[in-house]
C-alpha cells in the first residue's frame, strides 16, 4: 500500500441511516469516518478493502463512492483511487454532512455555526413571511404550533419534532425568496439532530411554544418587525438550549481510533 492508504476501521462509528439496504449502510459507514476525522484528509480508500469491510458489492461500494464524491467528501482518479477531500470542499449544507458532524465530536461547533447561520436566515424569513405569507401558509403555521403544543405536553418529542419541522419549512417558503427556500433542508436536519442526539427537554418548553405561535401570529397580522423579533428569540433560545445540553461523545478520538485500526 502507498503511503497514504487507510485501513477502514472495523467498528464505525453509528449514524442515522441516510436510506435502506446496504447502499445506505455503505454511505453512512464511510460518511461518519470521513467527517469524523477517523478517516483523514489525504487517505486513500481501495475498493478491495470497502468491499471487505462492508461485506458487499462492488457496484454498491461504487454508488456510494459516488454519492460522496458529489458531496465533495472524496476525490476518484484514476491511478490514484479514491482519496478523502478537505473539509474546505466539502458541501457543508448537504443534510448529509449536517448529520453526520452532529454525531461527531466537532458537535458543539457545528451547532454554533449553524446557530449563526439560523439566526442570519430565519428572522429574515419571518420578516418577509409577514409580507408574502398566503392564507394558507399562515393556517399551516397555526396548525403545526397547535400540535407541538399537544404533543409536547405530552411529551410526545417525535410528533413534536414533526410539527417543528412544518412550522419551520413553512415559514421558509413562506418568505418567497427561493435561496432562504433552499435552505429547508438544513434547518430541518438541525432540528431532527437535536431530538436524535438528546438536545431537547423531555417535555418542550412551554416558552419555546409561545415564541411559535407569536411568530404564527405576527406573520398572519403582516408585522414584519414582531416577526423578526419572536423568530430571533426562537433561534437564540434553540441554539444556547443545544449547547448547553450537549455533552462531551464517548469513545476514542480520531488519533486513537486510527491507532487502534492500525455526529426550534
Amino acid at each position: 500500500m502507498g503511503g497514504n492508504d487507510q485501513t477502514i476501521p472495523a467498528t464505525p462509528a453509528p449514524a442515522p441511516a441516510s436510506g435502506s439496504g446496504l447502499h445506505g449502510d455503505v454511505l453512512d459507514g464511510l460518511g461518519t469516518l470521513i467527517t469524523s476525522g477517523v478517516l483523514p484528509t489525504g487517505a486513500v480508500l481501495r475498493g478491495e478493502q470497502m468491499e471487505r469491510r462492508f461485506g458487499v458489492s462492488r457496484s454498491v461500494i461504487r454508488e456510494a463512492i459516488r454519492v460522496l464524491e458529489s458531496m465533495g467528501l472524496v476525490t476518484s482518479r484514476r491511478r490514484v483511487g479514491v482519496t478523502v477531500a478537505p473539509r474546505t470542499a466539502w458541501n457543508l449544507f448537504d443534510p448529509h454532512v449536517i448529520r453526520w458532524r452532529l454525531a461527531g465530536a466537532d458537535r458543539d461547533a457545528l451547532l454554533r455555526s449553524l446557530g449563526d447561520l439560523r439566526r442570519g436566515v430565519e428572522p429574515v424569513a419571518a420578516a418577509l413571511a409577514a409580507g408574502n405569507a398566503t392564507p394558507a401558509q399562515c393556517g399551516v403555521l397555526t396548525g403545526a404550533v397547535m400540535r407541538m403544543a399537544v404533543h409536547g405536553r405530552a411529551g410526545e418529542l417525535r410528533d413534536y419534532l414533526q410539527a417543528d419541522i412544518l412550522f419551520h419549512r413553512t415559514l421558509l417558503e413562506a418568505s418567497g425568496n427561493e435561496m432562504l427556500r433552499a435552505l429547508t433542508d438544513v434547518v430541518t436536519e438541525v432540528l431532527r439532530g437535536r431530538t436524535q442526539h438528546g438536545l431537547m427537554p423531555r417535555l418542550p418548553e412551554g416558552a419555546a411554544i409561545r415564541r411559535h405561535a407569536d411568530v404564527a401570529e405576527a406573520v398572519q397580522s403582516g408585522d414584519a418587525e414582531a416577526a423578526e423579533r419572536a423568530m430571533r428569540d426562537i433561534v437564540d433560545e434553540a441554539t444556547t438550549a443545544m449547547l448547553t445540553e450537549a455533552q462531551p461523545l464517548p469513545g476514542p478520538s480520531p488519533q486513537q481510533h486510527r491507532r487502534q485500526a492500525g455526529a426550534g
